[in-house]
């Protein structure tokens, strides 16, 4: 990956179907709804791993993907982690490897995970405590996080509001008291060297999470799953002060596509030494990917 020639690093887009186009890591309604909350076309939500790429290396950007692996609370496999790892293996000018392990999966998750690192080099995991049903300083997730601390990798957390489920006659059964990013303000204690990012502006936690990332060193925040236009006003006043250094550039693709996301971006009030921080630098530091990491 020549980091030099891109032109940013998305560090939030979804795997959502398999190689073959059909394995989904979403229930059908639950698709569907999130398809309409967004108001993208279901149809043309569901590009392979080998798109994803090619869209990508079109724009000159990089992208971390991932699966959601919620089987234990929603009964739907996920898209498997290896085959986003391999995906990204045959394309790492483009494609940034993270997994995604249930919390109920206990050990054997724990085995995977170190699996999916040692053997797929894979760089990090995705956590969605709304789909998989579990407050992120549940100690059921404790040796998972314990294992990603020892291996370097990254946790990655939704949090707020999730559009999965929105819409869906009781959310679809998604309760959102779990993505609280205080919740995960006590993981960060308990694993004071795991590196920890807060996915999305955190609605209606927003100051939590500005809180937790300013408290926590290793704490970063992305920018996925919203317009910039819709950025809290404190959200912009912080990361392009305080926060400049650990705000990530994330969209959501393909439920929110990096050319919308950039295109209100550029109209945000802030400074020139702090773009390229958001949309790549702070990424690059972060993942490993550049001399001074």
């Amino acid at each position: 990956m020549n980091i030099d020639e891109l032109v940013a690093i998305d560090v939030h887009t979804h795997a959502e179907v398999s190689s073959r186009g059909d394995a989904s890591s979403l229930a059908e309604e639950l698709h569907e709804a999130s398809s309409a909350y967004f108001k993208v076309d279901g149809a043309k939500r569901k590009p392979t791993l080998e798109e994803i790429a090619a869209f990508y290396r079109e724009r000159k950007m990089a992208a971390v993907v991932f699966t959601v692996d919620a089987e234990h609370a929603t009964g739907v496999p996920p898209v498997p982690n290896e085959e986003v790892a391999e995906a990204a293996a045959a394309n790492p000018d483009v494609l940034i490897p993270f997994a995604s392990i249930d919390p109920f999966r206990g050990k054997a998750g724990i085995r995977q995970a170190r699996r999916l690192v040692e053997e797929y080099g894979v760089k990090g995991f995705k956590f969605h405590p709304n789909i998989q049903a579990f407050f992120p300083n549940d100690r059921l997730a404790y040796g998972l996080y314990e294992a990603i601390e020892e291996l370097g990798c990254i946790a990655l957390f939704h949090t707020g509001q999730t559009g999965i489920g929105a819409g869906v006659p009781g959310g679809g059964g998604i309760r959102l008291k779990y993505s609280n990013p205080l919740h995960v303000d006590d993981v960060a204690v308990d694993f004071p060297d795991l590196k920890i990012i807060l996915a999305h502006p955190s609605f209606p936690w927003q100051d939590e999470a500005l809180s937790v990332a300013t408290h926590k060193p290793t704490v970063h925040i992305d920018l996925s799953g919203w317009s910039p236009k819709y950025f809290p006003p404190q959200l912009v006043q912080y990361a392009n002060s305080l926060l400049q250094d650990k705000v990530l550039f994330g969209s959501d693709y393909p439920v929110i596509s990096p050319d919308r996301w950039l295109a209100d971006f550029a109209k945000l009030p802030l400074k020139d030494e702090v773009r390229p921080k958001i949309l790549k630098d702070n990424a690059a530091r972060l993942l490993g990917l550049c001399k001074d990491s």
